[in-house]
């Protein structure tokens, strides 16, 4: 029996243009990039097709962007795999790439999505000074020695003393861990930039391959996104959360989610949570998944699951050419 997993991909697949040939070609996907506009009341879909770049990778712009585009290709997508008598059977997304599988197996609307990722990444944006945070992209080192390392550092800074003069005191000086475990090959960490670098510096000696600052406007998924996190509680505690459709492999617990109370909840826990994205690919495997589907702008998940398992059908829905090479991959079933 066919169960396809969807995958949604995260902030970084963002580029000037995408989702174009969609809003172009598919009705159904155009009508969501008009629903974002009038949701936000500006045209993000200009923003996404004409740029500019800088504007897009703001983090408030990019994942209400994203989201668009990934949901404009699960609705084109989804009545398209029906005719073949496919449905999805899980979904998955990585950060905010959860959000998009939410929408698509009707846990929230799309209009409450949309606003409330334009707002979490603001709030993500202004928890924390600009300077001051930092990602580290760690390869070829397991995620447990890393993790040790993270705490070996956590323990052994101290904060700063505090000086009279200053106007504002951070007593998180020493956060580090790890954010994103994205493959058995790559660990991403973050935390307080001068944590982050000596983490980093120690991962190198302990025989990572490579280490790699990562270009990013804030340290996500750490403890200094606290404030974001309550903020983004106060805003989800206000929606409607309906049941999924199809159970959701959520990021922090990598555990799957079928009840709208716990798909709330771990959204609002992810903000300073890790994302669990080996874990989650594996406990799909382990659930019976039999193709992988990344929908959405890009092939970073599909990149990830090759790392992961790279025995998984894999294919990947982002514009009308990739739609036909993946309903193509499957054949009818009653």
């Amino acid at each position: 029996m066919t169960k396809p997993a969807f995958l949604f991909p995260g902030q970084g697949s963002q580029t000037v243009g995408m989702g174009r040939d969609l809003y172009d070609n598919h009705p159904a996907a155009r009508a969501i990039f008009d629903e974002a506009d009038a949701a936000l009341g500006f045209s993000l879909s200009k923003l996404i097709f004409e740029g500019p770049e800088e504007t897009l990778k703001l983090t408030e712009h990019t994942q209400p962007a994203i989201l668009t585009v990934s949901v404009a290709a699960a609705r084109v997508l989804m009545p398209a795999l029906a005719e073949k008598g496919i449905q999805p059977a899980f979904a998955a997304g990585h950060s905010l790439g959860e959000y998009s599988a939410h929408v698509a197996a009707g846990t929230l609307t799309f209009a409450d999505a949309v606003r409330t990722v334009r707002a979490r990444g603001q709030y993500m944006q202004q928890a924390v000074p600009a300077g001051e945070g930092a990602m580290a992209a760690i390869l070829g080192l397991s995620a447990t020695l890393i993790a040790e390392i993270c705490d070996q550092v956590s323990d052994q800074l101290t904060p700063l003393p505090t000086i009279p003069e200053a106007k504002t005191f951070n007593p998180n000086l020493a956060v580090v861990s790890p954010a994103n475990l994205n493959s058995p090959d790559q660990t991403v960490i973050s935390g307080a930039v001068g944590a982050v670098h000596l983490a980093a510096d120690l991962c190198k000696q302990a025989g990572a391959k490579r280490t790699v600052m990562l270009q990013v406007s804030a340290p996500f998924h750490c403890a200094l996104m606290q404030p974001a996190q309550d903020a983004l509680a106060a805003d989800l505690a206000s929606l409607t959360f309906n049941d999924p459709a199809v159970p959701i492999a959520a990021n922090v617990d990598a555990l799957l989610i079928t009840r709208a109370a716990d798909a709330r909840d771990c959204l609002i826990r992810q903000v300073t949570g890790s994302v669990r994205w080996v874990e989650c690919i594996q406990l799909l495997i382990a659930q019976g998944a039999t193709h992988f589907i990344e929908v959405g702008p890009g092939k970073v998940l599909t990149g990830l699951m090759r790392q992961i398992d790279r025995t998984q059908p894999t294919a990947n829905v982002e514009d009308t050419a990739s739609l036909e090479k993946t309903l193509a991959s499957f054949t009818a079933t009653s």
